[in-house]
């Protein structure tokens, strides 16, 4: 047996033990062992081995500033790990994307890789690159000014890496950790994190590390008045990221060093500095140090009595910081805002669930119903709320856009419309159950209803190689009376759980006349799959609410249970029931029948009256700044001046100062919530205490609040129905 391969591998194996060990102190001596590795691994043509050193490689390149090489490497890397299905090898090769894309102007590209990341990581209990993924999530929160969810992620790199047993990974989240109580006043606290970061960094012999625990002390001397001891720490930090090759603290230390110069009365030196950071990061594409240095200088010029410089400075820092927010205001509203209301919505879930346990102890029918019914209030505006920002924000653009980007706009609203549907497949059960939803029908375009929900679910199944298709019989209309949200939510559930349940081959969806009459026609639906069949032992039992057969409950299928019981009963509100053909390991057929009234074109535009709202005033209350930016646009193409209140009770306080022609009250808000704060307003002596007020909400439940509805002229929900909410507002 020739034993050469295996020494190969051995030696390549060792070298990117030694090069990633030895990356905290000299990274070139990484680089080379790592490039050593690299080669003999493609002597082996070893596609395993190539993936992981062109990895380490990236790794090593991103963290040098190297982005186009680290890119590039990272990419090849991903096709080798792809090939293979090595998830884990995948997502270091991501970690590396994240870092190029959260050192330069990328936060939310950083931030999908990250969370991408994160999910492989804690599906192999890797702690050690959690406690990673976890410091640069912080780092990214931290520049979107979110301290809280900075702080929770610093904490989590610090446990992770407490499971990992490193020592370093801990101390890297006690840096910025500190930073952060710094900035909230906690002086005392902020010494000592750093401090035992610094003891830690020297412990290990981590330099590079050690570089930014000396610049986060060095800011607490900023702080406290010690500029000498601050200054020693920036110019020692400064020299070690140099000669590490580290691009983006070497542009932190010299906006810094520049800051601390102004404070030190040095403005001749601060302004050299803030040139020499300016040059540096513009070349290394450092956003954050960009336009920090640019409202430094603005500063500068202002106290020097120079208008013309300050104002030149201060445009060169919007522009800079508006480039960057406004090109991805509309990305991190999926990535960031659904990710932290949908952690809220699982702790929410974990109260109500204890909380229905000591409940049910006492009273099981009246105050388990009441649980219920906060549980649904919760869910519907922590999910629906990111949402109207979503849609309300693809429905401004699709106003102004051409034919190709509008495709791409009505396919993102009809996706999030789709979300929506999802999470009326919770909302609804209750209702569907005790009989209390009816259908509503409006006139509708069948075949474009057929392309949007196939358009919606071919992502899904190319994802698993599958084929999904459309075929629509020709003899069938265009315009019907259609209960839309109804109908995408049987054929969604019957599509999905065809994919789901199919590993190879192709899902279609058949459409076919089978009665034409003057009026009406008898309309068949067929979800047709390859897959791997039902028994006829489950048969009838599959459309019984939660129920999953046993032969298929693995963690490949999942599932709740829910999707056919709700279709099954969505279906007898059209009068229709659900039917099977299915054969163990050739697949399966659902089909059902819906007798569909033909209509006329659809015509869902109101007749908006030209500057019917012009000049008019809004009072705005609303908590979420990313919900409140979207309605500010909206009205203001309606040339509708809008006063934003970030609560309840600021509601209040402006509702005295001037009146308003409308005021439009979030139900959810801190310090004062929309209920009370409407009450107030309307109980008071205010100029507004006739004013129209209409409720703006993604609370389901609240207009079924009795002893506040009256005090609304309006429920409007969110996400927002544009229309219906100028049709509010005109027919006031």
């Amino acid at each position: 047996m020739n034993s050469e391969p295996i020494e190969k591998k051995s030696q390549v194996t060792a070298l990117l033990d030694e090069a990633y060990a030895c990356r905290i102190n000299d990274l070139k001596r990484s680089t080379e062992l790592a490039g050593e590795a690299l080669r003999l691994s493609r002597e082996m043509d070893d596609k395993g081995l190539t993936g992981k050193c062109l990895s380490m490689l990236s790794l090593f390149t991103m963290i040098m500033g190297e982005h186009e090489a680290s890119m590039s490497m990272s990419q090849e890397a991903i096709g080798y790990f792809e090939e293979l299905k090595d998830e884990k090898g995948i997502a270091d090769a991501k970690y590396s994307i994240a870092g190029i894309y959260y050192k330069t102007d990328n936060y939310h590209l950083g931030l999908v890789y990250l969370i991408d990341c994160l999910t492989t990581y804690r599906k192999y209990h890797d702690y050690h690159n959690q406690a990673r993924v976890q410091k640069y999530l912080g780092t990214i929160y931290e520049y979107f000014g979110d301290q809280k969810n900075a702080v929770k992620s610093y904490e989590s790199a610090i446990d992770a890496a407490r499971l990992a047993e490193d020592l370093n990974l801990e101390s890297n989240a006690y840096n910025p950790l500190s930073g952060i109580y710094l900035n909230l006043g906690e002086i005392e606290k902020a010494e000592e994190i750093i401090e035992k970061s610094i003891a830690i960094k020297k412990q290990t012999g981590d330099t590079r590390g050690l570089a930014f625990a000396l610049y986060g002390r060095g800011k607490i001397f900023v702080k406290t008045g010690n500029y000498k001891e601050a200054e020693a720490d920036f110019l020692e930090a400064l020299r070690i990221h140099q000669s590490m090759g580290e691009r983006l603290g070497s542009g932190m230390v010299y906006y810094k060093l520049a800051a601390l110069y102004v404070n030190m009365g040095l403005i001749d030196k601060a302004k050299e500095t803030l040139q020499t950071a300016l040059e540096f990061s513009t070349a290394h594409n450092i956003v954050i140090a960009i336009f920090n240095s640019h409202y430094l200088l603005y500063e500068i010029y202002k106290k020097e009595n120079n208008p013309e410089k300050a104002l030149e400075s201060l445009e060169k820092y919007l522009t800079v910081k508006e480039a960057v927010i406004n090109t991805q205001t509309l990305k991190i509203i999926e990535n960031y805002e659904l990710l932290n209301k949908m952690e809220l919505i699982e702790k929410e879930a974990q109260v109500q669930l204890e909380k229905a346990e000591i409940i049910e102890k006492k009273n099981r029918a009246e105050q388990a119903a009441q649980v219920k019914q906060e549980f649904l209030s919760t869910m519907s505006h922590e999910i629906r709320t990111p949402l109207n920002a979503v849609l309300t924000i693809a429905s401004l653009l699709s106003e102004k856009s051409d034919r190709e980007d509008k495709q791409l706009l009505d396919s993102l609203k009809f996706a999030g419309n789709n979300l929506l549907l999802i999470i009326n497949d919770i909302l609804d059960f209750t209702k569907l159950d005790s009989g209390k939803v009816q259908l509503e029908l409006r006139p509708g375009n069948i075949k474009l209803l057929l392309e949007n929900i196939k358009n919606t679910y071919a992502s899904l199944a190319r994802e698993k190689g599958l084929t999904l298709s459309l075929h629509i019989d020709s003899d069938i209309n265009k315009f019907y009376e259609l209960d839309e949200t109804k109908i995408s939510q049987i054929l969604g559930n019957l599509i999905t759980n065809a994919i789901k349940f199919t590993d190879e081959g192709r899902v279609e969806l058949i459409v076919e006349m089978v009665k034409q009459q003057d009026d009406t026609d008898d309309i068949k639906f067929s979800i047709k799959d390859s897959g791997i069949g039902i028994s006829e032992v489950d048969r009838e039992e599959i459309f019984v609410s939660f129920f999953q057969p046993k032969s298929i409950t693995t963690k490949k299928h999942g599932g709740s249970g829910l999707g056919l019981a709700i279709v099954k009963k969505l279906l007898a509100l059209f009068g229709s029931t659900i039917h099977l053909e299915s054969k163990l390991g050739t697949g399966s057929t659902f089909y059902f029948e819906l007798s569909l009234q033909k209509s006329n074109s659809p015509d869902n535009i109101i007749s908006k009256p030209s500057n019917f709202l012009k000049g008019k005033t809004v009072l705005l209350a609303e908590d979420n700044m990313v919900n409140a930016m979207v309605a500010v646009k909206l009205l203001s193409n309606w040339e509708v001046t809008t006063v934003h209140a970030k609560n309840g009770l600021e509601a209040i306080d402006k509702s005295r100062l001037k009146a308003y022609d409308f005021i439009l009250m979030d139900i959810h808000m801190p310090e004062m919530d929309g209920f009370e704060a409407t009450k107030q307003i309307r109980k008071s002596l205010t100029p507004n205490k006739d004013t129209p007020i209409f409720a703006l909400t993604a609370d389901i439940t609240a207009e079924h609040q009795q002893e506040y509805n009256t005090y609304f002229n309006g429920f409007l929900r969110k996400p927002i129905e544009i229309d219906k909410l100028y049709a509010a507002l005109i027919g006031v």
